[in-house]
């Protein structure tokens, strides 16, 4: 009797160097000016991978990078996935300890460093080094990819091997590391997507920096890579490049749309401006639409819990009101919020959200004791506070450490930054909770004032008053500042807010001139 032979896994590195040969003469990548087409690509990919095998790398193994964003760092990241290895993206922690103890726990088989981040392996490191445009030759993982056969390899990528470990933002302390199968990774970055999308990438090639090259190429289009992020640059980027697509982290959204270049620059190309990590309140994102364009689009996620909802430029031109949510649940996506008593929520009361979908992480690695806290029986507890109104919008407060009921009310980051940002004379504004738990519910301000401007601190306590009530007021402790303290990863700095805001002030000290006007 004839037998059916079973098919042979197909992960989407295998789907992606299809797509890659489809497009072999059409540039898939933009980087410092420079066209890279599908062909030079896969034929990239399958060099670094046999590199790769010449340092033992396959099944089982961890490849880490301390990546730029650059064609190389991708190609080795496919690579190695191609091999059936996983792969990890980095997180550029600004401490040397905390840098090398992250390293430690995560274990790779092999670390690959670049010419720009080679200041950021440990003096003494715990595993295999190996660099790209900088160290010794023998040492040097593109000179070994350089003398490799121009020849193609069979992917030995398994469904549920491990592909790929996320790094958490790490704003609340040292990065988390989730994990993913191929299977789970696969189906994530096949989400439909435009052929002719122009993905502009300016941040680290982390969790969803990754996740939108990936689906872009997938789907045929361009990823454009800009080295880091600078808002003039974005904007002539934009501009230049046609992008139409661009991903930035709040604080980033701000910079850009407040930046004089906005009013010069040609942006008719843009269909989406993806902002992620923060609160934004629903006055910034007004004023982000005011001078963007119909263009934003809020995501809510996590590394741990994939996308959960969106809300798009469809939605809030449709429904004004949407602006102060995190728009719908996704499809394919359970959400249930759990009250303090542990019993779940009705619509339109807050409590702990939970996520459940196939984007879910499968755990943390090497961290079980947290892991163990995170993901409950398929579930994620992501941390945040929120609710579910009578229309299935999804409602973010915020971090729960942010979160305070106060005279039955729960009070979160941008409850306090939408009546403060509604002043006149202050730009930005960004709520973070307290560490001084004596104090009971508390939380730091810094107030970004517009240029030439100044912030009286009792105008701003009389806002909050009105919006919020007295006990709320008077637990808001402000500083002004003349810009937001951020992480490697662009997201508001909470350790250094927290300083900021617990220093004596001296209020003779004259606030200086921004160093741009409006």
């Amino acid at each position: 009797m004839e037998t059916r032979a079973e098919t042979p896994y197909r992960s989407y590195v295998d789907v992606l160097l299809d797509r890659l040969d489809q497009h072999a003469d059409r540039a898939v990548l933009r980087y410092l000016d420079r066209d890279v087409t599908g062909g030079a690509l896969s034929a990239s990919i399958h060099r670094y991978a046999l590199a790769l095998t010449t340092l033992g790398i396959g099944r089982g193994s961890l490849v880490a990078l301390f990546a730029p964003n650059c064609p190389d760092a991708l190609a080795i990241r496919y690579a190695a996935n191609l091999l059936g290895a996983a792969a990890m993206f980095l997180p550029a922690i600004s401490s040397a300890e905390r840098r090398a103890a992250f390293l430690s726990r995560i274990a790779p088989t092999l670390l690959v460093a670049f010419e720009e981040t080679a200041d950021l392996v440990p003096t003494r490191p715990e595993t295999r080094v190996v660099y790209v445009g900088t160290g010794p030759a023998r040492l040097r993982l593109d000179i070994r990819a350089r003398v490799q056969p121009d020849q193609q390899i069979e992917s030995s990528a398994r469904p549920d091997d491990l592909a790929m470990i996320a790094s958490s933002g790490g704003s609340t302390g040292v990065p988390k590391a989730s994990l993913r199968s191929f299977a789970a990774y696969s189906a994530m970055v096949s989400a439909p997507s435009a052929a002719d999308r122009r993905q502009l990438v300016n941040g680290p090639l982390a969790y969803l920096s990754q996740v939108l090259v990936d689906n872009t190429l997938l789907g045929g289009g361009t990823v454009v890579l800009e080295p880091g992020y600078d808002p003039a640059d974005t904007l002539a980027t934009i501009e230049a490049e046609g992008i139409t697509d661009l991903l930035l982290v709040e604080p980033q959204l701000f910079e850009t749309m407040d930046h004089p270049d906005v009013r010069r620059r040609d942006l008719s190309s843009l269909r989406s401006i993806a902002h992620i990590g923060g609160s934004a309140p629903a006055i910034l994102r007004r004023r982000a639409i005011c001078r963007l364009g119909p263009v934003l689009t809020h995501l809510y996620g996590a590394s741990e819990a994939g996308l959960v909802s969106v809300l798009s430029p469809s939605d809030y031109l449709g429904d004004p009101g949407l602006l102060d949510s995190a728009g719908h649940i996704r499809t394919g996506v359970d959400v249930r919020i759990r009250r303090t008593n542990g019993r779940f929520a009705r619509r339109g009361q807050c409590g702990g959200i939970e996520v459940k979908s196939a984007a879910v992480a499968q755990g943390y690695h090497h961290q079980p004791v947290e892991a163990a806290r995170k993901f409950r029986d398929g579930w994620c507890l992501t941390g945040d506070i929120g609710f579910i109104d009578e229309k299935g919008n999804l409602h973010i407060l915020g971090r729960a450490a942010d979160v305070a009921e106060i005279d039955g009310v729960a009070i979160g980051p941008a409850q306090l930054e939408g009546p403060l940002c509604a002043l006149p004379e202050v730009r930005y504004a960004v709520a973070v909770a307290s560490d001084d738990a004596a104090c009971g519910p508390a939380w730091n301000v810094v107030l970004v004032p517009w240029p030439g401007m100044q912030i009286e601190i009792a105008r701003c306590r009389r806002a909050l008053e009105a919006a919020c009530g007295a006990l709320v007021a008077q637990a808001v402790r402000m500083r002004v500042v003349l810009h937001v303290p951020l992480t490697e990863q662009g997201k508001a700095d909470r350790a250094a807010i927290g300083r900021i805001c617990e220093a004596e002030s001296d209020p003779r000290i004259m606030q200086e001139e921004a160093v741009f006007s409006m």
